[in-house]
């Protein structure tokens, strides 16, 4: 009896024809898919925001003071700036391999890569906001008897958040983009599933993949958006 429910249950799977992703059929769009691998999805999906958030993070630490040293000493800005618009031209299929030896293949390896790439965004965005902080506002702080830390935490870093934010954006989408290259050494979140979309012409896969990358990204900026208007409620009735 049991080989008998096996062999019908072969028949109807067999009469009701191979799966949307199946070698046979291989579509692009498959419900079935998402459903059969949801797990794999969401682990990819999970590990690609993890690996932008932290990278976006470290690149924004690494950067400010980098940022802080160029407007303090003007002479080093075209070094500093040169320096970090230098690390954005190499390659990442160049720039991850040469970091292996130092930080293994793991996360470290993609997050450092990624927070490199980040800088030239970034510290070019923080040297325009402190520099978008009218003089006389300074003046006027400094003579209200405000040290040069409380300036800087109180009166520049607020007024310049906007400009600061806009570059935030930009480099937090380019680093949703740039994460897909972390398959190279196995951590790239959606990229690992690309690239084995790509390598066996699996387009369920490599289109899913795809398109979560472009959501992650819209949402991601969407969020920093909002995060603007929360931060800086003084630039709404201005727009006003």
């Amino acid at each position: 009896m049991t080989l008998l429910a096996e062999a019908g249950t072969q028949v109807l799977t067999s009469a009701a024809g191979p799966s949307c992703y199946s070698r046979l059929t291989n579509e692009w769009v498959c419900g079935q898919y998402l459903s059969d691998r949801r797990q794999e999805i969401v682990d990819a999906t999970v590990q690609h925001i993890w690996i932008t958030v932290v990278s976006v993070l470290v690149g924004l630490v690494i950067s400010f003071p980098l940022a802080l040293l160029a407007r303090r000493l003007p002479r080093l800005e075209s070094g500093i700036l040169a320096v970090t618009t230098g690390i954005y031209t190499i390659p990442s299929l160049a720039l991850f391999p040469l970091l292996v030896p130092f930080t293994g293949l793991t996360p470290t390896t993609v997050v450092l890569g990624l927070s490199l790439y980040a800088l030239t965004i970034l510290v070019r965005s923080l040297l325009e906001g402190l520099r978008s902080v009218p003089d006389d506002v300074r003046e006027s702080a400094v003579g209200l008897g405000y040290s040069r830390s409380k300036l800087l935490l109180r009166i520049e870093l607020p007024l310049a958040l906007p400009v600061l934010i806009a570059g935030l954006r930009v480099a937090t989408v380019s680093t949703v983009a740039l994460t897909t290259v972390g398959s190279l050494v196995a951590y790239g979140g959606l990229g690992n599933l690309i690239r084995d979309g790509v390598s066996t012409n699996f387009r369920a896969e490599l289109l899913t993949a795809s398109v979560i990358c472009v959501v992650l990204a819209v949402l991601l900026d969407v969020v920093l958006v909002l995060a603007q208007r929360v931060l800086t409620p003084w630039t709404r009735g201005a727009r006003a």
